[in-house]
């Protein structure tokens, strides 16, 4: 939702951006990503979206300037179309969805001013504040920091990376070299918060599934 971005607004690259190129450019991602699953009529798994901060900006211009409500709206991103469950903003922060005994969110808050908890130690910061396995994204980076109670159970803060192989803007080719991109496979969830992390990157997936 670059369209509605106030980081740059009004500056020269804020050129060109449009409210309907950024619907379309997400529902085509949607359609790319489920379409493969679609046509092996296979029984699709179980699928959540997390409501991030830019999927949010839509609440937060309509809330800004209410006369844009019915212009624009989050259902213009049709997530119930492709997804079982959607976990949307409760207030300001992201919702939080707990699988497995495992809570996720787009990012977690720490304190009461409603920060995310980040940093490049996140995962620990997520595990000792939150007391509790939980993942989420947000930053772009990647970290897993695992701590086992007093009961023996495994509670695991963990920071998934990003899922795209070009860096935005904003971000910049310092920022972008940090980023982590792949994805992170969950195996033996214990259903307590314990799993065993395989992380995959994009550069892999490309190498095993690319068709050249």
């Amino acid at each position: 939702m670059a369209s509605l971005s106030l980081y740059d607004k009004g500056k020269h690259s804020f050129h060109g951006r449009n409210y309907k190129a950024d619907i379309s450019a997400h529902c085509d991602f949607q359609d790319r990503t489920f379409a493969p699953i679609k046509k092996a009529k296979r029984k699709l798994p179980t699928s959540y979206f997390f409501v991030g901060n830019h999927e949010h900006r839509i609440t937060r211009a309509i809330d800004v300037a209410p006369e844009l409500d019915g212009a624009i709206s989050m259902k213009d991103l049709q997530l119930k179309e492709y997804y079982d469950e959607v976990i949307d903003y409760t207030g300001s922060t992201p919702g939080v969805r707990q699988i497995d005994g495992i809570s996720y969110a787009h990012y977690f808050v720490g304190g009461i001013a409603g920060r995310p908890l980040g940093g490049i130690h996140a995962g620990y910061a997520i595990a000792t504040k939150k007391h509790s396995s939980a993942t989420c994204g947000h930053s772009h980076l990647v970290d897993w920091s695992v701590h086992t109670n007093i009961t023996g159970q495994q509670v695991a803060g963990m920071v998934v990376g990003c899922y795209q192989d070009y860096t935005n803007d904003w971000a910049g080719n310092e920022l972008g070299k940090l980023w982590w991109r792949g994805v992170v496979v969950k195996r033996n969830v214990d259903g307590n918060g314990g799993y065993d992390p395989q992380f995959i990157t994009l550069d892999a997936l490309r190498k095993e599934y690319a068709v050249v």
